[in-house]
């Protein structure tokens, strides 16, 4: 059954009521209005998908409203009527993107298939709207979660370079969310309705690499049993994210080289050029000069990369973020798994602040992933983190989980809690005898 909003515009009642009634008996609810200034009021309130509109009005003209429309309310679609056709009228009309132009009274029969794949078109462009905007908030600066100063002044750097289509360095840890930046300067740029790529260059071989950047040519080697559009090509107008790049093999740079300066490219096995327009954004962990005056880094490459680098903060530098980050973690899990946790115990925030975390936010979002997981109650509490997180706080340099007097000392303090403190229930859980509990007890200072 069809459906659907549609604005009638014309200034002769006895047509808009004609028309009123053709549509609406084909289920369509059906607005009015008599000049321009009307209608615009009605599309400020109504969620209108089709408009049909007269060329000629008392406030304006019917082909410059199409272009007015379409800059406001681009997924509209708009059918213009008129009464005497001309060509250079429908050219125009078109070109500001009408969805048709036909004559009044000779194309009746038109309107309503018309109307039917306007309102289809309509909802289409609509939802594409509307998935861009939530790839836009899942991946843009707002997802960005912290509030401390590095990781603010990141970010403003960051929408500085956005707009532009200069190259950028990300330098940073592991785990710092460096293809974060890279998702979210994409977003920021003018790139943003084409593709985003990534790909770390530390997880293949030289050859593997090379055909996954640039692409190949059917029977190039063993395997290819056709042709293979790379990432460059894939990101065609877009962004192409090489993560680790200070692993990539120097040969494969000098092809590299030759994309940034030239937009063009060979493929493996291939004898004839491919042009792709994309943006780079590179990241590395590694001492890039470094590599260069070794000889393992082109020297002409790192400048290219280099023209706009910023570095990305380790979350030890950003610990006031710790306490927003885990509890967006926390969040994000807890309605994956359909768990109701609400809360997190100032003992686990102290010892998520006090933690080195070499693996930066990632290792702090797989901590968060695991302590909801073994959480059993609304409050994550100490006991929900891994045994090497607790055991590191009871000594001022990180123990090993392996230490078999932490371990005790752990396990016995956490069957007093357990039991709320009762000696002889933990005794008894523990299947030793009083004295030896107390005697633990005193060896460890356990309360």
């Amino acid at each position: 059954m069809r459906s659907g909003n549609v604005l009638i515009v014309d200034d002769e009642i006895r047509i808009r009521g004609l028309l009123n009634r053709i549509v609406t008996l084909e289920n369509y609810k059906v607005y009015e209005a008599s000049d321009l200034k009307s209608a615009g009021r009605i599309l400020n309130k109504e969620n209108i998908e089709v408009i049909v509109c007269d060329v000629r009005l008392p406030d304006g003209n019917g082909i410059e409203f199409t272009r007015d429309i379409k800059v406001k309310f681009s997924y509209i679609e708009i059918i213009l009527l008129t009464a005497h056709g001309n060509i250079s009228d429908g050219v125009q009309a078109m070109k500001y993107g009408a969805f048709d132009y036909i004559t009044k009274g000779e194309d009746n029969d038109k309107l309503i298939p018309l109307i039917e794949h306007a309102v289809e078109k309509a909802r289409l462009q609509k939802r594409v709207q509307q998935l861009e905007k939530q790839v836009s908030n899942s991946f843009g600066f707002d997802n960005i979660v912290g509030e401390s100063n590095v990781i603010r002044d990141a970010i403003a750097l960051a929408k500085k370079v956005a707009p532009n289509n200069t190259t950028v360095l990300l330098l940073g840890e592991t785990g710092t969310g460096k293809e974060l930046f890279a998702r979210a300067i994409h977003v920021a740029s003018h790139r943003a309705h084409k593709p985003f790529m990534a790909l770390n260059c530390s997880s293949f071989s030289k050859d593997l690499l090379e055909s996954e950047i640039f692409g190949h040519k059917v029977g190039a080697f063993t395997g290819a049993i056709r042709d293979k559009r790379g990432l460059i090509e894939e990101a065609n107008g877009g962004t192409l994210f090489l993560d680790e790049i200070g692993e990539m093999h120097i040969d494969l740079q000098a092809k590299l080289l030759r994309v940034l300066e030239t937009n063009e490219f060979i493929k493996v096995g291939g004898t004839s050029t491919t042009v792709a327009n994309v943006r780079i954004i590179s990241a590395t962990n590694k001492d890039l000069k470094s590599d260069v005056g070794e000889g393992r880094f082109r020297e002409d490459l790192f400048y290219r990369l280099n023209v706009f680098s910023m570095q990305i903060p380790p979350l030890r530098e950003r610990k006031k973020d710790i306490p927003i980050l885990a509890k967006y973690f926390m969040n994000l899990f807890a309605e994956k798994m359909n768990k109701e946790i609400s809360g997190i115990s100032k003992e686990f925030l102290h010892y998520l602040e006090n933690q080195y975390w070499k693996g930066n936010i990632r290792e702090l979002k797989n901590t968060i992933e695991r302590a909801v997981i073994m959480a059993e109650h609304p409050l994550l509490t100490a006991e929900d983190l891994p045994l090497e997180i607790q055991l590191a706080q009871h000594e001022h340099k990180p123990i090993s989980a392996f230490d078999l007097a932490s371990v005790e000392k752990l396990h016995i303090q956490r069957v007093l809690n357990y039991t709320k403190g009762n000696k002889s229930e933990a005794a008894k859980l523990l299947n030793i005898g009083l004295t030896t509990i107390y005697r633990k007890m005193d060896i460890y200072g356990l309360n």
